[in-house]
């Protein structure tokens, strides 16, 4: 599909990975005219008549909307994140459907594997088990929108494809978003203060998949350019690092010379999470291109200036 020519919707357009994927449509030659971007407070896509109006006259969705954030902001607010997670895909698809839209790029989570998943995760174990409690009302609500996706294809014959990303960072992530940003504040609120450690939630000893936020948004249109298939995909970087290793980079990169201490008592969440990235390779081409220590200096010149 040549996307420069087609009318887009983005929803989540004022989140960072939003923001990138609208420079990188820009940079495809699609009009800035041609690209849809209402923010939440114009269309609150929880109510289906705004579904409707955010589809209407448009060919290809790409919904990046969710409600998330760290691990704290999960286990106070499950119930809203599970029903303003699903409302918004559930009613968005279906108003796509309705409005003849010709393909639907919906985006899910790494959080949607079960939590004893085999690294690296491949998405064939998809349905081997239950994810991980602490994303739980998340996980599911974003792995039913893979469902309706599937069940769409199946009935209608609607064109929706499901990816699951891993954890992005890069410059304009919010400060309580993920790990990483949360990290470089400390560490400079330290430096400033002249501190001696900086404390870092959980053991330190969970393993994730960080995915640069350009590399995520290139990833996410090479596949709505390229696939078209009822099989979810992976992106991530196919690389692991423990937040231990994760936060000794970011003191190394901000010249902060502390200890870090490690509180036991906050969740770690899923201990590993890496995926498998050969089928999105094999399938549209898609391999992030971003060193990790590269990326980290590009967020801590956003964040510190």
């Amino acid at each position: 599909m040549n996307l420069k020519d087609k009318k887009i919707l983005v929803t989540g357009s004022a989140g960072f990975l939003g923001k990138s994927l609208i420079r990188k449509l820009l940079e495809r030659g699609v009009p800035e005219k041609n690209i849809f971007a209402p923010g939440s407070a114009k269309l609150d896509l929880r109510k289906r008549e705004n579904c409707e109006k955010a589809v209407e006259g448009i060919e290809v969705v790409i919904h990046l909307a969710g409600i998330t954030s760290g691990v704290d902001f999960h286990q106070k607010m499950p119930a809203e994140i599970f029903y303003d997670n699903l409302l918004m895909g559930v009613e968005l698809m279906e108003a796509a459907r309705k409005a003849g839209v010709r393909k639907f790029v919906s985006i899910g989570s790494a959080t949607e594997y079960p939590d004893k998943t085999p690294a690296p995760f491949k998405e064939e174990n998809i349905w081997d088990g239950i994810p991980e409690p602490t994303h739980l009302p998340y996980a599911i609500a974003k792995k039913m929108l893979l469902v309706q996706a599937q069940a769409y294809r199946k009935q209608y014959g609607f064109n929706a494809i499901h990816l699951l990303l891993t954890s992005m960072y890069g410059p304009g992530e919010r400060e309580a978003g993920g790990p990483i940003p949360s990290i470089i504040k400390r560490a400079a609120e330290a430096k400033k203060a002249g501190a001696s450690y900086i404390e870092v939630w959980g053991t330190g000893k969970p393993t994730r998949d960080f995915l640069y936020v350009e590399d995520a948004a290139e990833g996410i249109l090479l596949a709505a350019e390229r696939y078209d298939k009822p099989e979810p995909v992976n992106l991530g970087s196919g690389r692991g690092v423990s937040i231990k290793e994760t936060a000794e980079i970011i003191l190394k990169l901000t010249d902060l010379r502390a200890e870090l201490r490690f509180d036991a008592s906050k969740p770690d969440g899923q201990m590993c999470r890496i995926l498998n990235v050969e089928r999105a390779e094999k399938e549209f081409g898609f391999r992030a291109s971003t060193a990790f220590e590269e990326g980290i200096k590009e967020t801590i010149k956003y964040h510190l200036g």
